[in-house]
């Protein structure tokens, strides 16, 4: 009798876009979000259309990824394709609608500026988007999808380079480092100064300052 092998079959990280073009559909969306837990900084989705039969090894969710290879991978995925879409909603909107609204308008933002409109979205969550776009809301996409992981790190490193923006502007609380998450040293330094113009005054962790 063989030894059954308890090796995993490897992910075809291109199913659900060939799944969408067996159905007809062209231009195939991933989108995805960074920024939803951050206690400053805006919330950020990408929109990524791939070319059909693409091949980018190095592309994987973001957060399995160093910032060096988040870079490298991005300038991959611009390389191969003109059709990217990013969406950006600043701390004040996110106060004012919550941040589940604050990241669906991103991400709608997104598709909205992509250069071509797509004709398929896989969208990394459970979610369905208030769009008259066919979709499909995939839990884990970053991990199953290449277009949503591709979006994933496009979202990541635009919204680090913002955070570096934000750090040149306001020192004291560490953006570089920390991106707007609630670090011990940028927590300290909400205490010492209170909140600047891009906290998230409705977060926990601010809005006591």
């Amino acid at each position: 009798m063989h030894q059954q092998s308890m090796v995993a079959s490897p992910v075809d990280l291109l199913h659900f876009e060939k799944e969408a073009h067996r159905r007809g559909c062209q231009l195939v969306s991933g989108i995805d979000e960074v920024g939803r837990g951050p206690l400053a900084g805006p919330v950020v989705a990408a929109a990524v259309i791939l070319p059909h039969h693409v091949e980018l090894p190095s592309v994987r969710d973001s957060k399995l990824l160093s910032a060096p290879q988040r870079e490298s991978c991005c300038q991959e995925i611009l390389l191969c394709t003109s059709a990217v879409g990013i969406g950006c909603v600043e701390p004040g909107e996110i106060d004012r609608v919550n941040i589940l609204q604050a990241t669906f308008k991103a991400m709608i933002q997104a598709i909205e500026n992509l250069p071509t409109p797509p004709d398929f979205l896989l969208i990394d969550g459970p979610y369905q988007l208030p769009l008259p776009i066919p979709q499909k809301g995939i839990p884990k996409g970053d991990q199953r999808s290449l277009s949503i992981a591709a979006a994933s790190i496009v979202a990541k490193v635009h919204r680090d380079r913002l955070m570096c923006e934000y750090h040149e502007l306001y020192p004291a609380y560490g953006f570089a480092q920390n991106k707007g998450y609630g670090t011990a040293r940028h927590l300290a330094a909400l205490r010492r100064h209170g909140p600047c113009p891009v906290h998230r005054i409705s977060f926990r962790g601010v809005k006591e300052h």
